[in-house]
């Protein structure tokens, strides 16, 4: 079972990585914010598939079409946590060769969409502040790096939960025997 968390993670991993470095780079480390999450988090669900595909195939290939909950939760959340960590490498990669200071221009833009909203004043100056505080707090690898990791993790969970529900259930995509 190492074998396939190794290797579906890696997979996911990859699928992850190549597209978000490569978005970084081309657009010079500035996409928009919005269109930036909304990829990335697309790439994360397409790349986590792989946790559906290993719970499936180890099923069918090793176990005779059968696999309980805990057993498929496990193999998931394995590749989720290969997954995450690749990820990670991957942005602290980015950040290197791009040389942005990503949380300068998330708190920038933030600030700007709340100006443009018509926010002024005391919430403005606090908010202001939490960006300045966000700004020192991410420059941290270890605070960073973390951060990071909780933002495919929880995707990786919820793929894995719904995989193992789905895949425990030995008619659920049955194998064809011939």
């Amino acid at each position: 079972m190492w074998q396939k968390i190794l290797s579906y993670g890696l997979v996911a991993g990859l699928i992850v990585a190549i597209p978000m470095n490569l978005m970084m780079i081309f657009m010079k480390g500035h996409p928009p914010l919005a269109w930036g999450m909304v990829f990335g988090y697309v790439t994360m669900l397409i790349a986590l598939s792989a946790v559906f595909v290993a719970i499936k195939r180890y099923r069918d290939m090793e176990l005779g079409g059968v696999i309980r909950f805990l057993p498929a939760l496990g193999l998931g959340l394995g590749i989720s946590i290969i997954a995450g960590i690749i990820y990670v490498l991957a942005w602290e990669l980015s950040l290197a060769i791009t040389h942005i200071d990503f949380a300068a221009a998330y708190a920038d833009t933030l600030i700007a969409e709340k100006k443009a909203a018509g926010v002024s004043g005391d919430a403005l100056a606090q908010l202001t502040a939490e960006m300045a505080t966000f700004k020192t707090e991410y420059a941290n690898p270890l605070y960073r790096m973390p951060m990071t990791f909780a933002e495919i993790f929880p995707v990786g969970v919820l793929v894995s939960l719904v995989s193992a529900a789905l895949l425990r259930n030995s008619r659920f995509l049955a194998v064809r025997r011939a």
